[in-house]
């Protein structure tokens, strides 16, 4: 056995190894409609749905559609929107709406502050506003069924309080989309133990979306809100960690068959809105992210690209090895798409969607390194 196989050997063994850990922590993600409303949710509580909304044209009425259209025995909602000073007509279809429903209000967004993002502003800005024992984030290209702030509520309170959240289905439409975007649920599944996101208090075992995130007020303002993280361009995931940090407890869960998002509408913006979060979600730490997108070129670039070559060379080590390789890569992708709802084909296209990962992952590390920063819908962030 010479050195070359006893590497293929070790890169397959640890694939297999990570294919077993995906579909062990897939299984610890607990269904948000594992939930039953029942005696959990006492009796008259208010949830506050706060929507913030920026050049929302295309998404804001079918969002506040759905929203509204919730199931809402045993609690009561309010819904905030806060137009962040959009450039098109969110804002006159936001009061459309109102007119019609005077459980939804419209807020105008003020100029951003020195020292704030855009989002956390908004979202800082509506709290200000809300009465409801629980908040409940919502982004404007969510969709959400009847149930979905019921089964959420019902988890709020079966755990005390708290945060909960989780990744809608994606809505994948163009080539990019579909590569790129699913890959969320593969890094979570791949590499961040989900039982200990609510056994353990470390912020280090954390992971949130701001897209569909429920807090209760109380544990909003024991971790300093909006206002604690105004200059953290991932809200979402630093208002996790300051929960864990305040002592509230944090729940993933699964609600991809009870809410849906279209994050993205083309390439570019999938592009930049990846470019815009990887590099600060990793926290700016260069060792991490290089390192992590070294860990993805071995073990998902190398074996395909070993196959190849075995093709070519008739190597039947490279060959064999990378073809195992390959399918164990394929598998883990599975997995995580499995728990997104995705179709299986897309794990076949593996090694493509993990190339445009650390091809993004390059440029959102040159950005914020270089200083050039990022920009997102309209505003440029450094």
């Amino acid at each position: 056995m010479n050195a070359s196989e006893i590497l293929w050997m070790c890169l397959v063994g640890g694939l297999l190894l990570q294919l077993l850990f995906a579909v062990w922590n897939a299984s610890c993600l607990p269904k948000v409609r594992s939930f039953r409303k029942g005696n959990i949710v006492p009796p008259d509580q208010l949830v506050s749905v706060l929507i913030p909304a920026r050049n929302e044209r295309i998404h804001i009425e079918e969002c506040l559609h759905s929203v509204l259209a919730s199931q809402t025995n045993g609690f009561r909602m309010e819904v905030l929107v806060l137009d962040d000073r959009s450039e098109d007509e969110t804002a006159a279809l936001v009061q459309a709406m109102a007119d019609r429903d005077s459980r939804v209000r419209l807020l105008r967004g003020t100029e951003l502050p020195a020292g704030w993002m855009g989002k956390s502003h908004a979202c800082n800005r509506l709290v200000q506003e809300a009465q409801g024992d629980w908040f409940m984030f919502v982004d404007a290209d969510v969709r959400v069924k009847p149930d979905a702030i019921r089964h959420t509520l019902a988890a709020g309170c079966a755990q005390g309080g708290g945060l909960v959240t989780g990744f809608p289905y994606q809505v994948a439409k163009t080539w990019m989309e579909k590569l790129v975007v699913p890959m969320m649920m593969f890094t979570i599944i791949s590499h961040l133990p989900i039982f200990m996101i609510r056994r353990s208090a470390s912020p280090m075992f954390v992971a949130a979306t701001g897209a569909f995130l429920l807090i209760h007020r109380t544990s909003y303002e024991a971790s300093g809100g909006h206002a604690a993280i105004q200059g953290h361009l991932v809200d979402d995931m630093s208002l996790a960690k300051a929960v864990k940090r305040a002592g509230h407890p944090v729940m993933l869960a699964d609600v991809h068959d009870v809410t849906s998002t279209r994050m993205y509408q083309n390439g570019a913006e999938v592009w930049n809105g990846y470019k815009k979060n990887m590099y600060e979600g990793m926290g700016r730490k260069d060792v991490l992210l290089l390192g992590t997108m070294l860990m993805y070129f071995v073990m998902y670039i190398v074996p395909p690209l070993g196959l190849v070559i075995g093709l070519l060379t008739g190597s039947e080590t490279s060959f064999l090895y990378g073809f195992i390789g390959m399918l164990l890569g394929m598998a883990v992708k599975r997995v995580s798409d499995h728990i997104g709802g995705q179709p299986w084909w897309l794990a076949l296209l593996q090694p493509i969607s993990m190339a445009c990962v650390i091809a993004i992952g390059l440029a959102s590390w040159q950005a914020g390194r270089s200083g050039k920063g990022y920009v997102w819908k309209g505003r440029r962030y450094s």
